[in-house]
């Protein structure tokens, strides 16, 4: 090629003939489904123990044209297997903690993925992590129902204790308490490190999905069974039981609540999403999702489509709420009206979804290994982020909503910098 010519430019003597043009683009998703059919990944990554392999000088001039995108800042690859759950230190934003089907859980620094220590000793998969508020203490649930809390700052374990298998865990937002649900359908409620426990029992089901509200004194637990319960954390007691047709049809898979605690909403695998007074504990309004006609004839193997809310949020700046279903549906609703306002579509199931702090701004992670933000008051995507090689499992996102940490089935975390100039 001439010095002066471009790089689309193709400089052809005149004895030369063209055979044949090879198309160089990004292979296309059937491409792709069937170059993996045949790799067996657990081999790949014992050959490839670490990300140093990937610049080898062999791989030079390979990886330009080969590497699937990746949009992320950092990638942490300490665990061997899925990586389930991510929680940031809220007092810093600088520490993450996550848990994997590898039984481990790791804190890690968000700025170059460099480890802080290992929350050792768990025997099952760790679904569950989080910081407490002031980000002292670091807490790991495995799924057999082993919790244990570390004090951050000296990486050592203070205390730990077992409950039935493991439902969900959260830590209280303004005190050292943290609250766990069970299978056996109990919330455990425990002092730490003193250990001090309160147990809140629930229907003979399990308490598949809890939140503590603002106010730091209830706490709203969702059932198998489609009850919802208010509790009183101090007394111990019920303030509210929503359940037959207040209730819903199906388990509860996710409930949130509004910044100042006085609307909370369920969402269950029946594909409704009920906003629920917390003060008197009655229904106002129920969003119903229709079901969507599938895109594509369902091929062999695959079940039929099913749907049910997978996660769900309220704006902080706007009287919106967000829903997301396992059919790929984002609906934002509009609470002043308790419509529909927008819908948008993802190719594959939403996983998650969290709001920015301080505006309009939905992100939604899905089974297609993407995060994507939205613009709630147009229903437009503002950005897309890609990186991982399977779906996202979990998510969080910073206080300045400047960075976005995943976890994924590919064994790996990654740090997302999403930060925008012109919002």
């Amino acid at each position: 090629m001439e010095s002066g010519e471009g790089p689309g430019a193709l400089g052809l003597h005149s004895d030369e003939e063209i055979i044949e043009v090879v198309e160089l683009g990004p292979p296309g998703p059937d491409d792709l489904a069937e170059e993996m059919e045949d790799v067996d990944f657990e081999d790949e990554e014992a050959e490839e123990p670490d990300a140093e392999a990937w610049e080898s000088e062999d791989d030079e001039g390979v990886e330009d044209g080969m590497e699937a995108q990746d949009d992320s800042e950092v990638t942490f690859s300490l665990h061997s297997a899925s990586v389930f759950c991510v929680s940031l230190d809220p007092k810093t934003n600088t520490l993450a903690v996550t848990g994997g089907e590898d039984d481990k859980a790791f804190v890690w620094r968000v700025s170059d993925g460099e480890l802080l220590f290992e929350c050792s000793g768990h025997k099952d998969s760790v679904t569950c992590a989080g910081f407490s508020h002031d980000s002292v203490f670091v807490a790991t649930g495995d799924m057999s129902g082993l919790i244990k809390v570390w004090r951050v700052d000296a990486k050592e374990e203070v205390w730990s204790f077992e409950v039935g298998d493991l439902e969900w865990m959260e830590w209280h937002p303004q005190a050292h308490v943290l609250l766990a649900g069970t299978a056996d359908g109990n919330t455990w409620m425990w002092k730490i490190p003193s250990g001090d426990c309160k147990t809140f029992q629930g229907p003979a089901c399990p308490a598949t999905c809890g939140r503590i509200l603002p106010d730091g004194k209830r706490a709203v637990v969702g059932y198998e069974d489609g009850t919802m319960r208010i509790w009183d954390l101090k007394q111990g007691t019920s303030l509210h039981v929503l359940k037959g047709q207040d209730g819903h049809q199906d388990p509860l898979t996710c409930v949130a609540s509004n910044q100042d605690g006085s609307l909370i909403m369920t969402g269950s695998v029946d594909c409704h999403a009920k906003l629920v007074n917390s003060a008197t504990g009655k229904v106002v309004c129920v969003f119903k999702m229709e079901s969507v006609t599938p895109k594509a004839p369902i091929s062999e193997g695959e079940e039929a489509e099913s749907n049910s809310v997978e996660s769900l949020g309220f704006c902080n700046v706007m009287p919106l709420a967000a829903v997301g279903y396992l059919d790929g549906t984002l609906a934002i609703y509009d609470l002043s009206t308790q419509s529909l306002r927008h819908k948008c579509q993802h190719e594959s199931g939403i996983v998650q979804l969290l709001w920015e702090e301080s505006s309009a701004v939905v992100y939604t992670c899905s089974l297609d290994g993407a995060v994507r933000l939205w613009d709630a008051r147009s229903g437009k995507m503002i950005s897309e982020y890609r990186g991982h090689s399977a779906e996202i499992l979990d998510f969080a996102v910073n206080k300045d909503a400047s960075i976005v940490v995943t976890t994924s089935g590919d064994h790996q975390a990654k740090v997302f910098c999403v930060q925008c100039p012109d919002r």
